[in-house]
């Protein structure tokens, strides 16, 4: 994987905790840094599916009712999504 770099400014106490750690763990600054957004970024993804998902568990029957589907996925015999009578 290509690297690209990146050039930030924190102070110097940051600096100096971000040596200890990556130091702690056996891994360059760069290193540790990296890792550390992989694992945010991750938390956020995980986050997002989890609210995404809570969001379609509380709407579940909105949508049921709006798209013509039965809760757990399978179309209602009434109709289609162009009003064209459906099937089960």
């Amino acid at each position: 994987m290509a690297k690209t770099q990146l050039n930030v400014r924190v102070d110097e106490a940051t600096a100096e905790t971000a040596r200890e750690r990556a130091l702690q763990r056996g891994v360059s600054v760069n290193r540790y840094i990296e890792e550390l957004v992989l694992k945010d970024a991750g938390e956020v993804g995980q986050t997002f599916v989890e609210a995404a998902s809570d969001f379609m568990k509380q709407y579940e029957r909105v949508f049921a009712e709006e798209f013509g589907v039965e809760p757990g996925g399978g179309r209602t015999a009434t109709t289609d999504r162009e009003g064209q009578p459906g099937t089960t």
